[in-house]
């Protein structure tokens, strides 16, 4: 006889989740009800703490007045009041045990509640674990304040909360800049002084990167460097050549404005390290109280000042190598109550070298003179070829004003964008270009001398061209510094997250995968593929502490200071936000979007299928859509097609129709994968299924070969869609994990 529809609903109540058999309350129900109307029926106690599970799924009260489907389970757990102490969660303990019986008895409901089908629902293992914010398949960023801290990621001076301005962090990596971002650029050499008619000029150096920039704006603090006219800068691309600024000028530090007195020797100090040589030496002297004398007609009369400088050449161990030579005797002469600076240079022949000075003539003390010389500093020039390799620098000359002080002239920032090679599978590398791609931002952390020096043929490329069409149609770039060190993957991992990917290793192939929306399995797994007793199922419980809404932590391209947005869902309470920050995200909205991404993934995604299969387990690989059929899951009904008469089909197990809905087989290719999805009619046998299309795979039915496994079910029940995030080969077979895929994740 045919097999006729009508609504069952299953109820379970367990008053003592310790003793579940002995303390269930089990009903069935033959029309559509609300959780509501159910507990109410059955006299449930509303004054305990409960917990409800629906098809093993926690739904929480004020979802409890929409009508439950054809066969849906229904789990009730009271939840014991009491105490404890010490380390353990008594809540936790009691939920876990809750959540292990209403598990069980959602695989088996009508089995192991009316007497058949036990063995399987035990068949499978159940867990639950808590966690604050969970996305199984693109892992979250840990909930800081600082997403860059990890345990070999040292604090960035980019992002510090501190002031930022120019230093010179020696030891520290060149910093390697994606997309475009505001920097403080570091000093690629110490900054000197030099005195020109009569104005201090300060000569710096900076690092902006690894590799070649657009530099769009140049700014001392928040001003333009256009703003003053006493600035004078070049940009230095890789393999230019520096005219602004000499890389190798060394001051001596014991040289600071030392009075020099007539037949006094200030000096000897020594100019240039160990191991290296100048050609040129340079002292800086200075009248800072005037030069001058005032006469008795209410003038200022001139004043001259004389004094002489010597050096003498000295190996690495100080020891001299000659005497002292004079290189110069100097005399400047002034009528002016301000201050008088000079710079002086001399030629040497190459070595290392030591220093003095003294002056020569009479200091005059009236106080009608203004007659003090103090030597300010001195310089060498390193003789060297220093060669900053693939590096752009910013030379920058300033004068030293009331316009520009001191501190301001530590705070040079510029706004860069990188130029990088893109890829398509037309025209191969192009030439450099600024871009804020994630895709190429990837391929240039694999391929760089700073990165993973992998070839081409080790990179997944056209995976990269295809993600980068979606994520440029989308707006998803990746802006952002690493100033730190930090591991070659840890890199990848911070760029592929603001493309809501991952990447990983198959194959010696670094390939990525991004979490969107996929409809086609590639593989159908089921009763007779999975090995017996290996189907385990784990349950991440929400908690006082689950988060049900993401606010994400940037750095926001309008501000360049750190700015936060956050993302909920509809029907969400927003009572509990977890904060992430997501490094390399400028934009509001995409932060916005990835707010929301988070949000919904941590809500939906909580269920974590592990199972083992045979070699078939490596036809997917990590992010893949794969469908499970499983009765002890109620996921659809699965076995093997055993005979086949043209459209119609005898299968290895017994199948129960729905009314109403279509009905369908899914059939999986001799290879592994999923062949083909039919809609199916009932015969008068429970055994046999009649095709309505025909179908365009090969169907095996005979003995001596593995024959066509099938899926049965409704046409949102046959199985269930999962994401694949682990495969792990064990012996001769293979053991997948994947999180059970839910579309609403993907709503943006």
């Amino acid at each position: 006889m045919l097999w006729k529809h009508r609504i069952m609903l299953y109820f379970n109540y367990f008053t003592n989740p310790c003793q579940p058999d002995k303390g269930r309350i089990s009903a069935v129900i033959q029309q559509p009800k609300t959780v509501w109307q159910i507990v109410k029926e059955q006299k449930v106690d509303l004054t305990m703490p409960i917990l409800c599970l629906i098809n093993g799924v926690p739904v929480m009260r004020k979802n409890w007045n929409d009508l439950l489907n054809d066969n849906e389970i229904v789990n009730i757990v009271s939840l014991p009041l009491g105490g404890g102490g010490g380390g353990s969660n008594p809540v936790r303990v009691v939920l876990t045990v809750a959540v292990i019986i209403a598990s069980v008895y959602t695989g088996g409901a009508v089995g192991a509640a009316y007497g058949a089908g036990w063995g399987a629902a035990a068949a499978a293992s159940v867990s639950i674990s808590g966690g604050i914010l969970v996305n199984t398949l693109v892992p979250t960023p840990k909930p800081t304040l600082n997403g860059m801290t990890s345990s070999s990621y040292t604090q960035s001076p980019t992002y510090s909360l501190q002031a930022q301005g120019n230093s010179a962090r020696l030891g520290n990596p060149i910093p390697v800049i994606y997309g475009r971002h505001l920097i403080y650029p570091d000093f690629a050499a110490q900054p000197y002084y030099r005195y020109q008619n009569n104005e201090q000029y300060v000569y710096q150096l900076h690092c902006i990167g690894q590799g070649s920039y657009d530099v769009e704006q140049i700014r001392v603090e928040d001003t333009p460097i256009s703003a003053f006219k006493e600035i004078t800068y070049k940009i230095v691309n890789p393999g230019e050549n520096n005219t602004l600024f000499n890389e190798d000028v060394v001051t001596s530090a014991e040289v600071a404005g030392q009075e020099l007195l007539k037949g006094v020797i200030v000096g000897g100090f020594v100019l240039n390290p160990t191991e290296s040589e100048i050609n040129k030496i340079e002292i800086d002297v200075a009248c800072q109280r005037g030069l001058y004398y005032a006469n008795d007609n209410g003038g200022l009369s001139e004043k001259t000042v004389q004094w002489r400088v010597d050096a003498r050449l000295i190996d690495d161990e100080y020891n001299a190598l000659g005497d002292w030579f004079t290189l110069a005797t100097e005399t400047l002469t002034g009528s002016t109550v301000n201050g008088v600076y000079r710079t002086y240079a001399y030629s040497v022949a190459r070595g290392r070298y030591e220093v003095r000075a003294t002056r020569l003539d009479d200091k005059d003390d009236s106080s009608r003179s203004g007659h003090e010389l103090r030597w300010i500093s001195a310089k060498g020039y390193v003789v060297s070829d220093k060669n900053y390799g693939n590096v752009t620098l910013l030379a920058i000359v300033m004068k030293a004003t009331d316009n520009l002080s001191q501190r301001a002239s530590n705070l040079v920032n510029c706004v860069v964008t990188r130029k990088l090679k893109t890829w398509s599978p037309n025209s191969g590398w192009s030439g450099l270009t600024p871009t804020r791609s994630i895709a190429w931002a990837l391929a240039d952390i694999l391929k760089a001398d700073y990165g993973a020096k992998l070839t081409d043929k080790s990179i997944d490329l056209n995976a990269l061209y295809q993600l980068e069409r979606k994520w440029s149609v989308r707006g998803d770039t990746f802006n952002g510094v690493f100033d730190s060190k930090l591991t070659v993957y840890e890199a990848l991992s911070r760029v592929a997250k603001v493309g809501r990917a991952v990447a990983f290793i198959q194959g010696g192939i670094v390939r990525f995968v991004r979490d969107e929306p996929k409809t086609i399995p590639v593989a159908l797994f089921g009763p007779r593929n999975i090995v017996k007793n290996s189907l385990s199922i784990q349950y991440i419980m929400p908690s006082e502490d689950t988060a049900d809404s993401v606010c994400v932590q940037y750095f926001s391209e309008k501000t360049w200071k750190t700015s936060e947005i956050t993302g909920t869902f509809s029907g969400s309470a927003s009572d509990k936000t977890a904060t992430v920050e997501l490094f390399g995200c400028t934009n509001k909205e995409q932060a916005q979007r990835e707010a929301v991404y988070m949000a919904l993934a941590n809500r939906y995604r909580r269920r974590v299928v592990t199972f083992s299969t045979e070699l078939e387990g490596l036809i997917p690989t990590y992010g893949d859509l794969i469908a499970i059929t499983h009765d002890m899951a109620r996921w659809g009904q699965g076995g093997e097609v055993i005979a086949r008469n043209g459209l119609k089909l005898t299968l290895s197990e017994p199948v129960a129709f729905s009314d109403g809905i279509k009905n369908i087989l899914a059939l999986r290719n001799k290879n592994g994968s999923l062949g083909g999805v039919y809609e199916v009619t009932a015969t008068e046998l429970s055994t046999e299924v009649t095709l309505k299309t025909q179908p365009d795979i090969e169907i095996l039915t005979a003995s001596g070969v593995e024959r066509t496994h099938f899926a049965f079910g409704s046409a949102d029940k046959w199985s269930v869609f999962a994401r694949v995030t682990g495969i792990r080969p064990r012996s001769n077979q293979v053991e997948i994990t994947a999180v059970i895929e839910d579309d609403r994740v993907h709503q943006n």
